[in-house]
């Protein structure tokens, strides 16, 4: 496997396994591991040896990807985005239309700052290739041309564009969407105690045995992987986090980064270098973690704290880290 791949993978969630081992008084957890969703995804069950559920899960995850992919063929997605040109109208599956509603849901909250129809951008940009470099400034206008959440809608399980030139990528909130599935199907299976980690979302099912919360790390941004900022101490929540370390790249001495501006065509320059949500549902994490980025601290923040059950907490580049009201709460003590 190309090692670049596997490096713009990293993301700023750690789950912090050596806070984990006073659970194996009480039964060895048991781990599955596999390549999807362009990472390494990892479901942990604390309560549970079962390992049908391992694969069940698992093959769970995979499905949604089939579905929401922009690159694979078969997906619903890549079906709408290389549409003929005049086909404006889609039928899709049930999980895709709520997918595409939740986006569109976010990109209104956010006045447009996080929006599901970069992908003609992000496909410019191209960070997860293996040779990505800075688009030229025609070849960023031409593409800003087809940005504009507004020209999607959807009806039911219909999806509806406005004209041939837009097209939809929902990789900043799909991960989300398919922890929060993924955990229905580990709660219908009995399981009460697990974590789900799509590649740096983390969502904690129930707490760790013994009455005892998940440890889960926050990374330093552009540190080793084992560096935090801040541990948190989680129970049956979300932990996403959005960063300008994530997917990147440097040309000429300037670091560019995945997180774009749907209005410049550019990386955001705001002083942030991450921001973690903490919530009941991963896509709503998911999906603010980008969205609270993308407005920077002061809009960011003031949106945050606007949702019931919404904890964030925003570093900026200086290293300080900014808690909205109520998420200090969940930072560990030492």
């Amino acid at each position: 496997m190309d090692k670049k791949r596997i490096a713009v993978c990293i993301t700023g969630i750690l789950i912090i396994a050596a806070c984990l081992t006073g659970c194996q008084k009480h039964r060895e957890p048991v781990s599955r591991s596999s390549f999807l969703l362009n990472t390494f995804i990892t479901v942990t069950l604390y309560d549970s040896r079962e390992e049908e559920i391992l694969d069940g899960v698992t093959e769970l995850c995979s499905e949604y990807e089939k579905k929401f992919s922009t690159t694979i063929e078969t997906s619903e997605i890549y079906a709408m985005n290389h549409r003929k040109q005049g086909e404006r109208e889609f039928t899709v599956s049930q999980d895709t239309a709520e997918l595409i509603e939740k986006g569109l849901e976010y990109s209104r909250l956010s006045d447009g700052a996080f929006d599901i129809t970069i992908e003609p951008l992000s496909r410019l940009w191209d960070f997860s290739g293996s040779d990505p470099h800075v688009p030229s400034e025609e070849a960023i206008r031409k593409e800003l041309l087809k940005v504009g959440y507004e020209r999607v809608a959807v009806n039911g399980n219909t999806v509806v564009f406005a004209d041939d030139l837009v097209s939809i990528d929902l990789g900043a909130i799909a991960k989300g969407y398919i922890a929060d599935r993924m955990k229905e199907y580990l709660k219908e299976q009995g399981v009460e105690s697990a974590i789900i980690n799509l590649g740096g979302n983390v969502l904690c099912l129930g707490e760790r045995p013994g009455n005892k919360p998940f440890k889960i790390g926050l990374q330093k941004p552009f540190a080793e992987r084992s560096e935090t900022v801040a541990a948190l101490d989680i129970r049956d929540m979300s932990v996403v986090s959005s960063g300008v370390y994530e997917r990147h790249f440097e040309e000429n001495g300037v670091n560019y980064h995945h997180i774009l501006n749907p209005s410049t065509g550019w990386p955001y320059e705001n002083g942030l270098t991450q921001v973690t949500i903490l919530s009941e549902q991963s896509v709503d994490g998911d999906g603010l973690s980008t969205a609270c980025f993308a407005l920077g601290l002061k809009e960011g923040m003031d949106l945050a704290q606007s949702l019931e059950g919404v904890y964030a907490v925003f570093v900026t580049e200086d290293g300080t880290l900014h808690y909205s009201k109520g998420a200090e709460a969940f930072i560990s003590s030492p």
